[in-house]
């Protein structure tokens, strides 16, 4: 019969042990999902992620940051004209209202062709 050193066993342990990655969290990884999709201005897949997850913009539109931004300015920042506006499209009037979001994109990305539509959504 073959006998391993306890040393290779420990070793293996050790080795093991250090090297388990917990899995990420669902939550963490539509995050990113959307954030990347985002980013990638993917209008369908965002659709399709947001479906096959049972979410709705407006649920989580407070919720998520992508790189410090809340969607629609991670949109803006992105230049994601596509995704940009169907954010403004999902999100209610409301919270587009107070003007936060169009003062940071002036200020920050003057040019964007989505601040006319956050704008025309705002009612402003």
């Amino acid at each position: 019969m073959f006998k391993l050193p306890k040393l290779v066993i420990v070793t293996a342990i050790a080795v093991g042990s250090f090297s388990y990655v917990a899995p990420a969290n669902a939550e963490d990884q539509l995050a990113v999902s959307i954030c990347e999709y985002i980013a990638a201005d993917d209008k369908n897949r965002l659709r399709s992620k947001l479906k096959s997850s049972r979410v709705k913009i407006r649920n989580i539109y407070d919720a998520i940051q992508c790189n410090g931004n809340n969607l629609l300015r991670h949109a803006v920042a992105s230049n994601a004209v596509g995704t940009g506006e169907y954010i403004v499209k999902n999100l209610s009037k409301s919270s587009l209202a107070d003007g936060a979001d169009i003062a940071w994109a002036e200020g920050n990305h003057a040019g964007s062709p989505l601040i006319a539509v956050i704008k025309d959504r705002a009612g402003l």
